[in-house]
């Protein structure tokens, strides 16, 4: 009998691990990319911010389904995704377009282009927005709707910058990307992160919520696998169309919420919602009910 006991506990002890590790790979994914950067390799640098986004989404599920969450694996997850996520995109975003001499900006009046110093100020805004949406999302856990996000996840805006790379890799020849545009998706990206627009939290909406998870879990796997293979064409604009429906989603949940026929929600249901588990990013909390799926994320 002892002898079992202590596989037992061996078992548990590697099944523990088992999200730090896939964590960690997010982490080698995400300076990989930083490390692209710098050299100049942008493609594999946005390539591997990708692949550190699905490996993001991975560890906070396999945790709760072996029932490994943690607080260590959730100030952990946290802060690998701010160097992946944060950190990795920022430089990735300065190293292409916004470093002095590269951001560029065509005066209307007299035709001449003009330089603007403005890309170190952006790509810091960025990193800082990250952060400031890693630190509220660790202090609201347990406080959110699960299904909707407040403000873009860390993750996706990480995303949503890698996609623009892809979209001017699209053909046999690299594409000039217009710095001005770049710029203000930077910005925008970094004002979205911080906002209080609500977005929905598609893995929610698939997983917790469908009476057909099976059928559904294909069907996802076999959209990502298109969209993998066409990423430098539908990634960017599925990204913006994602982006704009921050305002409008606000709009209609908060005309609803006080809406005069509608009925104030019972202490009971109130308690039930507070307490439910969130579902944003891939961080995992001390149980199920306090497991974030963001680093502590963030389409």
């Amino acid at each position: 009998m002892p002898p079992k006991r202590k596989n037992r506990s061996k078992t548990r002890r590697s099944i523990y691990v088992l999200p730090n590790v896939i964590t960690a790979l997010s982490l080698f994914a995400g300076f990989y990319g930083l490390i692209s950067a710098v050299n100049g390799r942008f493609m594999p640098a946005a390539g591997a911010i990708l692949v550190a986004a699905i490996l993001d989404s991975l560890d906070g599920t396999v945790a709760r389904v072996t029932n490994t969450t943690s607080l260590f694996g959730r100030e952990y997850d946290s802060l690998c995704d701010l160097v992946a996520f944060g950190a990795a995109p920022a430089i990735l975003m300065y190293e292409w377009i916004l470093k002095p001499g590269k951001l560029q900006v065509l005066n209307l009046f007299n035709g001449e282009t003009k330089t603007l110093s403005l890309g170190l100020v952006a790509a810091f805004i960025y990193l800082a927005c990250g952060s400031l949406r890693l630190a509220r999302f660790n202090v609201s856990a347990g406080q959110r709707d699960p299904g909707f996000f407040q403000g873009i996840p860390i993750t996706g805006g990480a995303i949503i910058l890698s996609s623009a790379v892809f979209w001017h890799h699209r053909g046999p020849q690299p594409m000039v990307p217009n710095s001005l545009f770049i710029l203000i998706l930077v910005l925008v990206t970094a004002f979205l992160m911080v906002s209080t627009f609500d977005y929905v939290s598609l893995k929610h909406r698939l997983v917790s919520k469908n009476s057909h998870p099976f059928e559904t879990l294909v069907l996802a796997v076999l959209f990502l696998g298109i969209l993998i293979v066409k990423a430098k064409t539908f990634l960017l604009p599925l990204c913006l169309v994602y982006m704009a429906t921050g305002p409008p989603t606000t709009l209609i949940r908060r005309s609803g919420r006080n809406s005069p026929g509608q009925a104030p929600p019972s202490p009971e249901e109130g308690s039930a919602e507070k307490d439910s588990p969130p579902e944003e990013g891939s961080g995992r909390g001390d149980d199920a009910e306090n497991a974030p799926e963001e680093g502590g994320s963030h389409p």
